[in-house]
Formats: C-alpha cells, structure tokens, sequence
C-alpha cells in the first residue's frame, strides 16, 4: 500500500506540473521552454528514484554522461572556440564573454561553458561548450548573452575567431 500512495502522489504532482507548464506557457510564452525543460529533467529523475528500489542520490549542478548513456541517446554536442582578440577591445571583451559564460551555464541544456586563456598569448581564448544536444546550442543561439558575443565579433573585436564541432563520446566529471 505505502508504494501505491507514493505512486499516486507522484501521478498526482506529474500532472500538476503539466497543467501549470500550460498555463505558464501561455501567459509566458519565452519562459515556456526553460521551465518545460527543468520540470521534464525533474519529473523524470523523481519518477526513477520513485519506482526503483535504490536509494535516491541527491540532485548535482555537475552533469554528466556514462559512455552507455551515450550510446541509448543523443550524444552530447561540443563547441570549441578559438578565438584571438584584438589588444585595445580586452576589457570589454572579458566583461562580455564573463556574462556570456555565466548566462550560459544557466541555460537547461548547457552541460559546461569553460573559457581558457593561452599561456603564450593573453589575447587568445578559447571556449570550451558542451550541450546536451544540438537543439540545446541552437537555443543558446537565441539567447541575448550569445548575440553580445556576435555583436562583439561583428564590430571587429576579434583579430580572429574560429569554431569547431564535435560529438561527445566521454564527457564528465571526475571517474
């Protein structure tokens, strides 16, 4: 009986959760995606640990991604920038890519946002970016901390700045 009421109570809290995403979607249309996304991402670690019989483990801001997962999903979505940037635009730059960098690690399908500095060129940078998928870097691609870095590169901030992809095949924290 007592795993009866937990399940019902969690049926109960999952379409709670559904109802007030459509009305928060409606009212708020930009705000749907994040809160959909963070509910799904809740909804579904509450399910797993309510049905199971392990103990659940506490929720971590450090996600990350076993090779078998990988292999059952989407794989992860990288972005390695390299980027040089012109002397007299530095401090503007670094105000820029620090709130690019913060904003970004908020984002629901960010994974890491790392900026690295050349130990031979303090001009030089590059950005380190994982997602969850190719859908969560087309939605940083809409977000205003992106287009402050576009802005940036476009009126001639850069001496130059290149951007590679790839797949994730081991990303994580520590083994």
């Amino acid at each position: 009986k007592k795993s009866l009421t937990a399940r019902a109570v969690l049926s109960l809290t999952i379409i709670r959760s559904f109802i007030l995403i459509i009305v928060v979607s409606l009212v708020f249309p930009s705000a749907s995606m994040k809160l959909l996304s963070t509910t799904c991402l809740f909804l579904l670690r509450s399910s797993t640990h309510a049905f199971s019989k392990s103990a659940p483990t506490p929720l971590s801001t450090t996600r990350s991604f076993s090779n078998t997962a990988l292999k059952m999903s989407e794989k992860p979505f990288s972005v390695i920038v390299e980027a040089e940037i012109k002397e007299d635009r530095m401090d503007e730059f670094m105000t820029m890519i620090e709130n690019n960098a913060k904003k970004s690690r908020q984002e629901p399908g960010c994974i890491r946002f790392d900026v690295l500095r050349d130990q031979g060129n303090p001009n030089k940078f590059w950005f380190y970016e994982v997602y969850e998928n190719k859908a969560a870097v087309d939605f940083h691609k809409t977000q205003a901390h992106y287009q402050g870095w576009a802005d940036f590169k476009e009126s001639g901030g850069t001496v130059s700045s290149v951007s590679h992809k790839a797949d994730g095949e081991f990303i994580g924290g520590k083994a």
